[in-house]
Protein backbone atom coordinates (compact mmCIF):
# COMPACT_ATOMS: atom_id res chain seq x y z
CA UNK A 1 0.00 0.00 0.00
CA UNK A 2 1.28 3.66 -0.94
CA UNK A 3 2.43 5.59 2.21
CA UNK A 4 0.01 8.82 2.42
CA UNK A 5 1.44 11.87 1.48
CA UNK A 6 2.99 13.59 4.38
CA UNK A 7 1.86 17.42 4.66
CA UNK A 8 3.42 20.27 6.63
CA UNK A 9 1.21 21.01 9.68
CA UNK A 10 0.00 24.48 9.77
CA UNK A 11 -0.71 26.56 13.54
CA UNK A 12 -2.92 29.01 13.09
CA UNK A 13 -1.89 32.29 15.23
CA UNK A 14 -5.41 33.86 16.56
CA UNK A 15 -6.56 37.28 15.13
CA UNK A 16 -4.38 40.00 16.87
CA UNK A 17 -7.31 41.22 19.05
CA UNK A 18 -7.95 37.98 20.16
CA UNK A 19 -4.12 37.24 20.60
CA UNK A 20 -3.91 41.03 22.97
CA UNK A 21 -7.08 39.65 24.52
CA UNK A 22 -5.74 36.56 25.92
CA UNK A 23 -2.66 38.53 26.95
CA UNK A 24 -4.85 41.17 28.84
CA UNK A 25 -6.84 37.85 30.31
CA UNK A 26 -3.37 36.11 31.61
CA UNK A 27 -1.92 39.39 33.01
CA UNK A 28 -5.35 39.97 34.86
CA UNK A 29 -5.17 36.29 36.23
CA UNK A 30 -1.26 36.69 37.12
CA UNK A 31 -2.58 39.74 39.77
CA UNK A 32 -3.53 37.05 41.45
CA UNK A 33 -0.59 35.03 41.66
CA UNK A 34 2.01 37.66 41.27
CA UNK A 35 2.86 39.62 44.78
CA UNK A 36 2.00 43.09 45.32
CA UNK A 37 3.44 46.04 45.90
CA UNK A 38 4.44 49.75 44.54
CA UNK A 39 7.01 52.08 45.21
CA UNK A 40 6.69 56.01 46.35
CA UNK A 41 6.67 58.12 43.47
CA UNK A 42 8.26 61.63 42.92
CA UNK A 43 7.93 64.02 39.92
CA UNK A 44 11.01 65.38 38.20
CA UNK A 45 11.76 67.75 35.14
CA UNK A 46 12.91 65.41 32.72
CA UNK A 47 14.12 67.02 28.99
CA UNK A 48 11.87 69.25 29.47
CA UNK A 49 9.07 66.79 30.65
CA UNK A 50 7.71 66.44 33.95
CA UNK A 51 8.23 62.93 34.81
CA UNK A 52 6.70 60.51 37.45
CA UNK A 53 9.92 58.57 38.70
CA UNK A 54 9.69 55.72 41.34
CA UNK A 55 11.89 56.13 44.47
CA UNK A 56 14.75 53.62 44.74
CA UNK A 57 14.46 51.90 48.45
CA UNK A 58 11.39 52.65 48.84
CA UNK A 59 9.65 49.32 48.05
CA UNK A 60 6.90 48.18 50.16
CA UNK A 61 4.56 44.56 50.00
CA UNK A 62 0.83 45.22 49.96
CA UNK A 63 -1.44 42.63 50.74
CA UNK A 64 -4.36 41.50 48.47
CA UNK A 65 -7.72 42.26 48.97
CA UNK A 66 -9.76 39.74 47.40
CA UNK A 67 -13.84 38.97 47.70
CA UNK A 68 -16.59 38.16 45.97
CA UNK A 69 -17.51 41.65 45.09
CA UNK A 70 -13.65 42.94 43.82
CA UNK A 71 -13.63 39.57 41.62
CA UNK A 72 -16.96 40.77 39.78
CA UNK A 73 -17.01 44.59 39.95
CA UNK A 74 -13.55 45.50 41.91
CA UNK A 75 -13.49 47.54 45.16
CA UNK A 76 -10.23 50.01 46.27
CA UNK A 77 -9.27 49.40 50.21
CA UNK A 78 -6.38 51.71 51.01
CA UNK A 79 -3.11 50.58 51.95
CA UNK A 80 -4.17 46.70 50.14
CA UNK A 81 -4.24 45.78 46.46
CA UNK A 82 -7.34 44.25 44.26
CA UNK A 83 -6.20 41.88 41.86
CA UNK A 84 -8.11 42.66 38.84
CA UNK A 85 -11.61 41.28 38.50
CA UNK A 86 -14.29 40.86 35.67
CA UNK A 87 -15.02 44.46 35.37
CA UNK A 88 -11.61 45.35 35.49
CA UNK A 89 -10.72 43.26 32.41
CA UNK A 90 -13.30 44.22 30.26
CA UNK A 91 -13.07 47.17 31.08
CA UNK A 92 -9.03 47.32 30.19
CA UNK A 93 -9.56 47.35 26.68
CA UNK A 94 -11.44 50.85 26.71
CA UNK A 95 -9.38 52.28 29.15
CA UNK A 96 -6.42 50.95 26.93
CA UNK A 97 -7.88 53.19 23.92
CA UNK A 98 -8.67 56.23 26.35
CA UNK A 99 -4.90 56.48 27.79
CA UNK A 100 -3.48 55.89 24.14
CA UNK A 101 -6.01 57.94 22.58
CA UNK A 102 -3.69 60.65 21.17
CA UNK A 103 -1.60 57.84 19.50
CA UNK A 104 -4.73 56.52 18.10
CA UNK A 105 -6.00 59.56 16.73
CA UNK A 106 -2.87 61.07 15.10
CA UNK A 107 -3.02 57.50 13.50
CA UNK A 108 -6.43 58.45 12.12
CA UNK A 109 -4.94 61.80 10.86
CA UNK A 110 -2.06 60.83 9.20
CA UNK A 111 -4.15 57.42 7.33
CA UNK A 112 -6.33 60.28 6.00
CA UNK A 113 -3.90 62.50 5.16
CA UNK A 114 -2.10 59.29 3.28
CA UNK A 115 -5.10 58.54 1.58
CA UNK A 116 -5.40 61.84 0.05
CA UNK A 117 -1.89 61.50 -1.17
CA UNK A 118 -2.17 57.99 -2.36
CA UNK A 119 -5.68 59.32 -4.47
CA UNK A 120 -3.59 61.95 -6.28
CA UNK A 121 -0.84 59.01 -7.19
CA UNK A 122 2.30 60.75 -6.24
CA UNK A 123 3.56 58.47 -3.85
CA UNK A 124 3.66 55.72 -6.14
CA UNK A 125 4.41 57.57 -9.35
CA UNK A 126 7.36 58.62 -7.07
CA UNK A 127 8.44 55.11 -6.19
CA UNK A 128 7.98 53.83 -9.45
CA UNK A 129 10.71 57.15 -10.40
CA UNK A 130 12.90 55.65 -7.87
CA UNK A 131 12.54 52.25 -8.84
CA UNK A 132 13.28 52.83 -12.57
CA UNK A 133 16.67 55.06 -11.86
CA UNK A 134 17.68 52.31 -9.34
CA UNK A 135 16.64 50.44 -13.07
CA UNK A 136 14.72 47.63 -10.09
CA UNK A 137 17.90 46.86 -8.17
CA UNK A 138 16.05 45.67 -5.16
CA UNK A 139 18.95 45.40 -2.89
CA UNK A 140 20.09 48.61 -3.08
CA UNK A 141 17.69 50.09 -2.75
CA UNK A 142 16.35 47.85 0.48
CA UNK A 143 19.48 48.81 1.83
CA UNK A 144 19.18 53.01 1.05
CA UNK A 145 15.91 52.57 2.81
CA UNK A 146 16.59 50.80 5.66
CA UNK A 147 19.81 53.38 6.26
CA UNK A 148 16.98 56.13 6.24
CA UNK A 149 14.69 54.79 8.02
CA UNK A 150 16.98 53.41 10.70
CA UNK A 151 18.69 56.59 10.80
CA UNK A 152 15.04 58.28 11.31
CA UNK A 153 14.85 56.23 14.59
CA UNK A 154 18.05 56.29 15.75
CA UNK A 155 17.89 60.16 15.98
CA UNK A 156 14.70 61.22 16.24
CA UNK A 157 12.81 58.26 17.46
CA UNK A 158 10.39 57.98 14.43
CA UNK A 159 8.38 54.90 15.08
CA UNK A 160 4.55 55.76 14.94
CA UNK A 161 5.22 58.10 12.11
CA UNK A 162 6.07 55.07 9.86
CA UNK A 163 3.26 53.02 10.32
CA UNK A 164 1.06 54.67 7.11
CA UNK A 165 3.97 53.73 4.74
CA UNK A 166 3.23 50.05 5.36
CA UNK A 167 0.80 49.54 2.15
CA UNK A 168 3.09 51.78 0.12
CA UNK A 169 6.10 49.29 0.76
CA UNK A 170 3.67 46.37 0.29
CA UNK A 171 3.51 47.93 -3.49
CA UNK A 172 7.57 48.07 -3.53
CA UNK A 173 7.81 44.72 -2.06
CA UNK A 174 5.05 42.95 -4.56
CA UNK A 175 6.43 45.49 -7.63
CA UNK A 176 10.20 43.99 -6.88
CA UNK A 177 9.36 40.40 -6.37
CA UNK A 178 9.15 39.98 -3.16
CA UNK A 179 6.31 39.22 0.19
CA UNK A 180 4.27 40.90 2.82
CA UNK A 181 6.94 40.25 5.12
CA UNK A 182 9.86 41.94 3.01
CA UNK A 183 7.61 44.70 2.66
CA UNK A 184 7.10 44.95 6.75
CA UNK A 185 10.41 44.43 7.41
CA UNK A 186 12.13 47.17 5.48
CA UNK A 187 10.40 49.54 7.43
CA UNK A 188 9.98 48.06 10.82
CA UNK A 189 13.11 46.48 11.25
CA UNK A 190 15.12 49.38 10.33
CA UNK A 191 13.30 52.01 12.26
CA UNK A 192 13.64 49.43 15.37
CA UNK A 193 17.11 48.37 15.02
CA UNK A 194 17.76 52.47 14.76
CA UNK A 195 15.48 53.30 18.09
CA UNK A 196 17.67 50.40 19.74
CA UNK A 197 20.95 51.57 18.81
CA UNK A 198 19.92 54.86 20.05
CA UNK A 199 22.17 58.42 19.06
CA UNK A 200 20.15 61.36 20.08
CA UNK A 201 16.48 59.81 20.41
CA UNK A 202 14.80 61.85 22.76
CA UNK A 203 12.43 59.62 23.67
CA UNK A 204 14.44 56.79 25.50
CA UNK A 205 18.93 57.98 25.34
CA UNK A 206 17.08 61.89 25.98
CA UNK A 207 15.16 60.59 29.08
CA UNK A 208 17.28 57.77 30.54
CA UNK A 209 20.20 59.74 30.38
CA UNK A 210 18.05 62.87 31.95
CA UNK A 211 17.17 59.99 34.71
CA UNK A 212 20.80 58.31 34.70
CA UNK A 213 21.78 62.30 35.56
CA UNK A 214 24.65 61.23 32.69
CA UNK A 215 25.74 63.99 29.95
CA UNK A 216 22.88 64.22 27.71
CA UNK A 217 23.71 62.81 24.97
CA UNK A 218 27.39 61.69 26.07
CA UNK A 219 29.30 58.25 24.85
CA UNK A 220 27.82 58.80 20.71
CA UNK A 221 31.12 57.06 19.23
CA UNK A 222 30.59 53.80 20.93
CA UNK A 223 26.60 53.87 20.05
CA UNK A 224 27.37 54.89 16.40
CA UNK A 225 29.57 52.10 16.23
CA UNK A 226 27.06 49.94 17.71
CA UNK A 227 24.42 51.31 15.26
CA UNK A 228 26.31 50.30 12.44
CA UNK A 229 27.45 46.50 13.64
CA UNK A 230 23.36 46.15 14.24
CA UNK A 231 22.40 48.06 10.71
CA UNK A 232 24.17 45.30 8.90
CA UNK A 233 23.09 42.22 10.38
CA UNK A 234 19.44 43.80 10.11
CA UNK A 235 20.45 44.54 6.13
CA UNK A 236 22.10 41.06 5.52
CA UNK A 237 19.23 39.37 7.22
CA UNK A 238 16.77 41.32 5.09
CA UNK A 239 18.59 40.62 1.60
CA UNK A 240 19.20 36.95 1.96
CA UNK A 241 15.76 36.59 2.94
CA UNK A 242 14.62 38.63 0.16
CA UNK A 243 17.23 36.38 -2.24
CA UNK A 244 15.94 33.11 -0.71
CA UNK A 245 12.49 34.33 -2.29
CA UNK A 246 13.61 35.00 -6.14
CA UNK A 247 15.24 31.76 -6.09
CA UNK A 248 12.45 30.03 -4.50
CA UNK A 249 8.87 31.92 -4.66
CA UNK A 250 7.60 28.58 -2.48
CA UNK A 251 10.08 30.28 0.78
CA UNK A 252 7.44 33.32 1.37
CA UNK A 253 6.31 33.02 4.64
CA UNK A 254 3.35 35.39 3.58
CA UNK A 255 3.21 35.55 -0.88
CA UNK A 256 1.10 37.73 -2.25
CA UNK A 257 -1.85 36.69 -4.30
CA UNK A 258 -3.28 38.08 -7.64
CA UNK A 259 -6.63 38.81 -5.75
CA UNK A 260 -5.51 41.21 -3.15
CA UNK A 261 -3.70 44.34 -4.61
CA UNK A 262 -1.72 46.09 -1.33
CA UNK A 263 -2.45 49.36 -3.06
CA UNK A 264 -5.13 50.05 -5.55
CA UNK A 265 -4.35 52.42 -8.39
CA UNK A 266 -6.34 55.82 -8.02
CA UNK A 267 -9.48 54.20 -10.19
CA UNK A 268 -9.55 51.14 -8.20
CA UNK A 269 -8.50 48.69 -10.86
CA UNK A 270 -5.17 47.18 -8.87
CA UNK A 271 -3.15 48.07 -11.70
CA UNK A 272 -0.15 48.51 -10.37
CA UNK A 273 2.41 49.30 -13.29
CA UNK A 274 0.31 51.99 -14.75
CA UNK A 275 -0.67 53.54 -11.76
CA UNK A 276 3.91 53.32 -10.92
CA UNK A 277 4.10 55.28 -14.30
CA UNK A 278 2.02 58.60 -14.03
CA UNK A 279 4.51 61.05 -12.90
CA UNK A 280 3.57 64.33 -13.37
CA UNK A 281 4.60 67.68 -12.61
CA UNK A 282 2.75 68.34 -10.02
CA UNK A 283 4.10 65.54 -8.16
CA UNK A 284 7.38 67.67 -7.65
CA UNK A 285 5.28 70.32 -5.81
CA UNK A 286 3.52 68.27 -3.79
CA UNK A 287 6.78 66.09 -2.55
CA UNK A 288 8.96 68.96 -1.85
CA UNK A 289 5.57 70.55 0.38
CA UNK A 290 5.48 67.86 1.91
CA UNK A 291 9.09 67.42 3.07
CA UNK A 292 9.30 70.76 4.09
CA UNK A 293 6.52 70.16 6.26
CA UNK A 294 7.53 67.19 7.47
CA UNK A 295 10.87 68.41 8.14
CA UNK A 296 9.36 71.45 10.43
CA UNK A 297 7.00 68.80 12.06
CA UNK A 298 10.53 66.81 13.27
CA UNK A 299 12.07 70.33 14.31
CA UNK A 300 9.09 70.87 16.22
CA UNK A 301 8.85 68.05 18.46
CA UNK A 302 12.14 68.61 18.95
CA UNK A 303 12.97 72.27 19.90
CA UNK A 304 8.61 73.30 20.17
CA UNK A 305 7.86 70.90 22.53
CA UNK A 306 5.04 69.19 20.06
CA UNK A 307 3.46 66.09 20.36
CA UNK A 308 1.18 63.54 19.25
CA UNK A 309 -2.24 66.87 18.89
CA UNK A 310 0.35 69.00 16.91
CA UNK A 311 2.04 66.41 14.49
CA UNK A 312 -1.15 65.49 13.72
CA UNK A 313 -2.21 69.31 12.75
CA UNK A 314 1.21 69.39 10.50
CA UNK A 315 -0.23 66.59 8.62
CA UNK A 316 -3.26 67.79 8.32
CA UNK A 317 -1.34 70.52 6.70
CA UNK A 318 0.12 68.51 4.79
CA UNK A 319 -3.24 67.33 3.39
CA UNK A 320 -4.23 70.93 2.71
CA UNK A 321 -1.41 71.91 0.55
CA UNK A 322 -1.51 68.34 -1.24
CA UNK A 323 -5.49 68.96 -2.13
CA UNK A 324 -4.54 72.65 -3.79
CA UNK A 325 -1.43 71.78 -5.79
CA UNK A 326 -3.08 68.75 -7.25
CA UNK A 327 -6.79 70.88 -7.53
CA UNK A 328 -8.56 67.88 -6.01
CA UNK A 329 -11.93 68.56 -5.82
CA UNK A 330 -13.11 68.87 -2.21
CA UNK A 331 -15.13 66.03 -2.04
CA UNK A 332 -12.68 64.08 -3.71
CA UNK A 333 -10.39 64.73 -1.08
CA UNK A 334 -12.60 64.11 1.99
CA UNK A 335 -13.62 60.63 0.31
CA UNK A 336 -9.47 59.99 0.12
CA UNK A 337 -9.38 61.22 3.10
CA UNK A 338 -12.00 59.02 4.61
CA UNK A 339 -11.09 55.94 3.10
CA UNK A 340 -7.63 56.35 4.63
CA UNK A 341 -8.89 56.77 7.85
CA UNK A 342 -10.70 53.04 7.72
CA UNK A 343 -7.74 51.86 6.14
CA UNK A 344 -6.25 52.40 9.70
CA UNK A 345 -8.80 51.24 11.76
CA UNK A 346 -7.11 48.02 12.76
CA UNK A 347 -3.61 49.80 13.10
CA UNK A 348 -5.14 52.03 15.48
CA UNK A 349 -7.18 50.46 17.65
CA UNK A 350 -4.62 47.34 17.83
CA UNK A 351 -2.42 50.42 19.98
CA UNK A 352 -5.81 50.77 22.37
CA UNK A 353 -5.89 47.27 23.07
CA UNK A 354 -1.87 46.22 23.72
CA UNK A 355 -2.26 49.51 26.15
CA UNK A 356 -4.97 47.59 27.77
CA UNK A 357 -2.34 44.86 29.49
CA UNK A 358 -0.69 47.91 30.95
CA UNK A 359 -3.38 48.88 32.57
CA UNK A 360 -4.52 45.48 33.63
CA UNK A 361 -1.04 45.20 35.20
CA UNK A 362 -0.84 48.75 36.75
CA UNK A 363 -4.11 48.09 38.27
CA UNK A 364 -3.34 45.13 40.21
CA UNK A 365 0.05 46.72 41.34
CA UNK A 366 2.58 44.20 40.15
CA UNK A 367 4.61 46.16 38.18
CA UNK A 368 6.63 47.33 40.69
CA UNK A 369 6.67 43.65 42.47
CA UNK A 370 8.29 42.39 38.89
CA UNK A 371 10.92 45.61 38.83
CA UNK A 372 12.24 45.43 42.32
CA UNK A 373 12.38 41.64 42.13
CA UNK A 374 14.77 41.96 38.84
CA UNK A 375 16.46 44.41 40.55
CA UNK A 376 17.51 42.76 44.01
CA UNK A 377 18.41 39.28 41.68
CA UNK A 378 21.27 41.47 39.59
CA UNK A 379 22.79 42.53 42.88
CA UNK A 380 23.68 38.82 43.97
CA UNK A 381 26.03 38.14 40.33
CA UNK A 382 28.91 39.59 39.28
CA UNK A 383 28.88 42.62 37.13
CA UNK A 384 29.61 40.86 34.08
CA UNK A 385 27.08 38.61 34.67
CA UNK A 386 24.80 41.71 35.70
CA UNK A 387 25.19 43.72 32.41
CA UNK A 388 23.71 40.81 30.84
CA UNK A 389 21.07 40.47 33.40
CA UNK A 390 19.72 44.01 32.93
CA UNK A 391 19.70 43.54 28.97
CA UNK A 392 17.47 40.26 29.67
CA UNK A 393 15.34 42.42 32.50
CA UNK A 394 14.82 45.46 30.21
CA UNK A 395 13.83 43.15 27.16
CA UNK A 396 10.69 41.54 29.41
CA UNK A 397 10.18 44.75 30.91
CA UNK A 398 8.94 45.95 27.89
CA UNK A 399 6.61 43.25 27.35
CA UNK A 400 4.31 45.12 30.43
CA UNK A 401 5.60 48.43 29.70
CA UNK A 402 6.18 49.11 26.22
CA UNK A 403 6.83 52.69 25.99
CA UNK A 404 10.12 53.68 25.66
CA UNK A 405 10.25 56.92 27.31
CA UNK A 406 7.62 55.41 30.03
CA UNK A 407 9.87 52.00 30.87
CA UNK A 408 12.51 54.34 30.99
CA UNK A 409 10.32 55.96 33.91
CA UNK A 410 10.03 53.04 35.69
CA UNK A 411 13.12 51.26 35.38
CA UNK A 412 16.21 54.04 35.42
CA UNK A 413 15.62 55.21 38.76
CA UNK A 414 16.59 51.56 39.98
CA UNK A 415 19.14 50.88 37.13
CA UNK A 416 21.20 53.78 37.78
CA UNK A 417 21.90 53.65 41.65
CA UNK A 418 21.90 49.51 40.95
CA UNK A 419 24.88 50.31 38.42
CA UNK A 420 26.83 52.28 41.03
CA UNK A 421 26.73 49.20 43.47
CA UNK A 422 27.75 46.68 40.76
CA UNK A 423 30.74 48.84 39.82
CA UNK A 424 29.54 49.36 35.88
CA UNK A 425 29.19 53.11 34.75
CA UNK A 426 25.52 54.40 34.31
CA UNK A 427 26.37 55.04 30.86
CA UNK A 428 26.35 51.44 30.51
CA UNK A 429 23.11 50.92 32.32
CA UNK A 430 21.72 53.20 30.30
CA UNK A 431 22.89 51.57 27.28
CA UNK A 432 21.57 48.05 28.43
CA UNK A 433 18.20 50.12 28.84
CA UNK A 434 17.99 51.03 24.96
CA UNK A 435 19.11 47.77 23.69
CA UNK A 436 16.16 46.06 25.64
CA UNK A 437 13.86 48.08 25.34
CA UNK A 438 14.62 48.91 21.47
CA UNK A 439 15.10 45.26 19.99
CA UNK A 440 12.19 43.07 21.78
CA UNK A 441 9.88 45.92 19.74
CA UNK A 442 10.50 43.78 17.21
CA UNK A 443 8.74 40.61 18.42
CA UNK A 444 6.49 41.47 21.67
CA UNK A 445 3.11 41.32 20.80
CA UNK A 446 2.07 44.14 23.34
CA UNK A 447 4.24 46.93 21.04
CA UNK A 448 1.28 48.91 19.16
CA UNK A 449 3.62 49.83 16.70
CA UNK A 450 4.38 46.10 15.40
CA UNK A 451 1.10 44.54 15.72
CA UNK A 452 -0.35 47.85 13.64
CA UNK A 453 2.28 47.60 11.04
CA UNK A 454 1.52 43.77 10.90
CA UNK A 455 -1.95 44.31 10.53
CA UNK A 456 -1.52 46.63 7.55
CA UNK A 457 0.81 44.13 5.76
CA UNK A 458 -1.66 41.65 6.63
CA UNK A 459 1.10 39.57 7.62
CA UNK A 460 0.26 36.96 10.46
CA UNK A 461 2.02 37.65 13.99
CA UNK A 462 3.62 33.94 13.82
CA UNK A 463 5.29 33.78 10.78
CA UNK A 464 6.61 37.17 11.57
CA UNK A 465 8.11 35.71 14.47
CA UNK A 466 9.54 32.78 12.59
CA UNK A 467 11.35 35.35 10.00
CA UNK A 468 11.98 37.67 13.08
CA UNK A 469 13.23 35.22 15.83
CA UNK A 470 16.76 34.34 14.69
CA UNK A 471 17.56 38.30 13.52
CA UNK A 472 15.95 38.84 17.17
CA UNK A 473 18.93 36.69 18.51
CA UNK A 474 21.90 38.23 16.60
CA UNK A 475 21.03 41.37 17.45
CA UNK A 476 20.84 40.30 21.51
CA UNK A 477 24.39 38.90 21.11
CA UNK A 478 25.65 41.84 19.34
CA UNK A 479 24.28 43.51 22.66
CA UNK A 480 25.54 41.26 25.13
CA UNK A 481 29.06 41.37 22.76
CA UNK A 482 28.91 45.13 23.12
CA UNK A 483 27.74 45.35 26.88
CA UNK A 484 30.64 43.42 28.16
CA UNK A 485 32.97 45.73 26.46
CA UNK A 486 30.93 48.45 28.11
CA UNK A 487 31.76 47.04 31.26
CA UNK A 488 35.52 46.26 30.13
CA UNK A 489 36.44 49.55 28.98
CA UNK A 490 34.18 50.95 31.61
CA UNK A 491 31.68 53.23 28.81
CA UNK A 492 31.27 56.83 29.90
Amino acid sequence: MPRPKLTRSKIKVPHVFVLLTGAILACSLLTYIVPSGSFERQTRLVEGRERTLVVPGTYQHLDKHITARSMLLGEEVPGKATPVGLHGFLTAIPRGMEAAADIIFFIFVIGGVFGILQRTGVITAAIGQLMNRLDHRGPLLTAVLMVVFAVAGSTLGMGEEFIPLIPVFMLVAQRLGYDRVYGVAVVLIAADTGFAASTTNPFTIGVAQGIAEVKLYSGLGFRFIFLACALVLAIVHVLRYGARIKRDPAAALSPFTAADSPVASADGDGQLDQHLASYAHHHTAILISSAVIFAFILYAVQRLDWWMADMAGGFLLIGLVTVGLARLPVDAAARAFVKGMEEMVVAALVVGFARGISVVLTDGQIIDTIVNGAAALLVTVPRNIAVLGMLAYESCLNLLVPSGSGQAAVSMPLMAPLSDILGITRQTAVFAFTCGDGFSNMIIPTSGILMAMLSLGKVPYGRWLKFMLPLFGQLILLSAGFLTLAVILEYH
